[in-house]
């Protein structure tokens, strides 16, 4: 029983961990990172509109790395640099652009690098509600939020020699990019070369850029293609251990490259392996960039955080020199990936474009082999019966199936429990003063019975790994994000926003983030109440109050974490319930869910003084 005891200890004291780190630690900090970020966004309104308009073309001495892989620091183009306009709009109007018009996208391109500084995402929200501004995905380098991927071409003795951040590139025909009209973009550099660009789009949010170098001259030329993605900024809500957010690539030997911004910006500079495949880039929790280049053709890649005049994170490479012998050209490939993370588009790409990876763009986590078959299978009945929330229900079904074997071995052990409960209160009596002979008579006990003592718990525990998954999916898909249940549930990812403290919203304040204790928190607490009633009352005074507290505990726990999956953990309380109640009966033990409830509030019998 010493071991018993010590084993639930452990586990409530597990659970109080998780909820001080949650409540003390997770939630300031998550209210510390978006005022950070606010005051940080305001800092850099101020410094932009104190810089002088224009500043791009000017070079950035000392700078500590070149913007451009593979150029001079000190003739790196100031383009991302110097900043001057305060709003979008202004903005976007600075210079010439390509808009660009998809069944998901819009945006524009701009002819100032052929940079790809301004996508918004057509499917996409804020928030839930229905006129909320859909999701700007890339910003121009001007605004503090500025964001933005770009491929181009270095190698000469200056920047202007080949199509950089500071290239003029004229459009052909009609300027606007479609899925069935792509856009030709040229550029002849000083240097004699033609470049003439093919940009086309899919349906959703793949890019690709083909690029004719045409060498008219008399003389070989020696170039090198590169790309980038460069950010300003870091998202508004604060980084979990569950999810990583930041610069990110599966390139050469290393594979799996994930880099926090914490991280770089203590490094400075990250230069993995030479690849010929693979692809690298920036991600959010579910959205991304990322650039493939060209399969087969050996690059450099690199993460790193700029520091001079404006701070910086940019992902990118730079592939090996090519040589354009006379009246030859070349043909270059790159492609660019600038979207929301759907789990069926991202392996579809993976799969038509034999992208290396590609499905490790969506963070599964380690336990990639529960979570991915829980999408999968949620998704499935997602398509079946239309709500989410209906599909996690349909779910915890057919979990319970699958766990049923080990499942009704547990509750015919509680059963048999119950059938010993006044044995072992006899027990109890007679070695009261003997605590070691009172051990060894229950665990004779148990062995003669053929009872597990511990097997109360398995209905619990085989939830550990259901849950993580589940939490995994409702966090980190993007399908599960703002996708309703019924009711006040409307966002399924996010937690129940109603609160016992102020009455559900009848009242007219709002409370701590960590008093959200909402209706679905209160409906599993009491389910999971009601499920460890069901089970005999532990003999040891120290279980007894574990048991009687942790339904408090996970109550207060969940009320932070995603409705959905505290709907979960309810429905599955629920279930168990009734499985518990048919298997006890079958048993012809006695169901004393009642008397238990009644006992709670009952009066103890004053020990005898000694």
């Amino acid at each position: 029983m010493e071991n018993n005891r010590n084993f639930f200890i452990t586990i409530a004291l597990s659970i109080l961990i998780l909820t001080v780190w949650q409540v003390f630690y997770m939630n300031p900090r998550i209210e510390r990172d978006r005022e950070v970020a606010r005051i940080e966004q305001e800092r850099l309104a101020k410094e932009d509109a104190a810089q002088t308009p224009g500043g791009e073309g000017t070079a950035i001495p000392g700078a500590p790395a070149s913007d451009v892989p593979g150029a001079p620091a000190a003739n790196v183009p100031g383009g991302t640099v110097g900043t001057g306009v305060a709003d979008r709009d202004s903005a976007l109007a600075a210079g010439g652009r390509v808009r660009i018009d998809t069944p998901s996208l819009t945006g524009s391109i701009n002819l100032t690098g052929a940079r790809i500084d301004d996508l918004l995402l057509k499917d996409y929200r804020v928030t839930v509600e229905k006129d909320s501004p859909i999701i700007d995905l890339l910003n121009p380098a001007a605004l503090p939020t500025g964001y933005f991927a770009e491929v181009g071409y270095t190698g000469g003795a200056t920047p202007q020699d080949f199509p950089g951040p500071d290239a003029v590139w004229s459009v052909e025909g009609q300027p606007i990019l479609t899925p069935d009209n792509p856009v030709t973009l040229t550029y002849e550099s000083p240097a004699g070369l033609v470049f003439t660009r093919t940009v086309s789009v899919d349906r959703d949010y793949m890019f690709s850029f083909t690029d004719a170098i045409a060498n008219p001259g008399s003389e070989a030329v020696t170039l090198a293609n590169y790309g980038r993605i460069t950010r300003f900024s870091k998202p508004n809500h604060a980084s979990i251990y569950v999810l990583h957010e930041g610069l990110i690539g599966v390139t050469g030997t290393e594979g799996l490259q994930e880099i926090d911004y914490s991280d770089i910006e203590e490094d400075l500079s990250i230069t993995p392996s030479k690849s010929t495949d693979g692809w690298l880039g920036i991600t959010d929790k579910y959205w991304a960039v990322a650039l493939v280049p060209q399969a087969g053709q050996s690059f450099q890649p690199r993460y790193t955080y700029l520091t001079d005049q404006r701070t910086r994170y940019q992902t990118d490479y730079l592939a090996d020199a090519i040589t354009v012998a006379p009246g030859a050209t070349q043909t270059v490939e790159t492609k660019l990936f600038a979207g929301a993370k759907e789990v069926a588009l991202i392996t579809g790409y993976e799969e038509r474009e034999q992208i290396r990876r590609f499905d490790l763009l969506i963070d599964w986590g380690w336990f990639y082999f529960i979570t991915k078959p829980m999408f999968w299978l949620i998704d499935h009945l997602f398509n079946l019966l239309g709500n989410f929330g209906l599909a996690i229900l349909a779910t915890t079904v057919i979990v319970k199936a699958i766990f049923f074997p080990l499942a009704n071995k547990s509750y015919k052990s509680m059963a048999n429990m119950k059938k010993v409960q006044p044995k072992l209160l006899e027990i109890r009596e007679k070695y009261a003063d003997d605590k070691m002979k009172q051990q060894q008579a229950m665990m004779e006990l148990y062995k003669t019975e053929k009872i597990n003592p511990i097997a109360g718990c398995w209905p619990i525990l085989i939830q550990i790994p259901v849950f993580f998954a589940l939490y995994k999916v409702l966090y980190v898909t993007i399908e599960m994000r703002h996708a309703p249940f019924f009711g006040w549930i409307q966002d399924l990812a996010a937690p129940d926003p109603t609160s016992v403290f102020n009455l559900f919203g009848l009242l007219p304040y709002d409370v701590p983030s960590f008093l959200m204790i909402g209706v679905w928190p209160l409906i599993m607490g009491v389910t999971m109440f009601l499920q460890m009633r069901m089970n005999p009352t532990p003999p040891d005074p120290t279980q007894a109050m574990i048991f009687n507290w942790m339904p408090v505990v996970f109550t207060f726990m969940l009320a932070t974490f995603p409705a959905g999956l505290v709907i979960y953990w309810a429905w599955n309380n629920s279930l168990s319930i009734l499985q518990q109640g048919i298997i006890m009966k079958r048993q012809g033990a006695k169901i004393e869910l009642w008397d238990n409830l009644v006992g709670l509030f009952k009066r103890k019998p004053k020990q005898p003084a000694e």
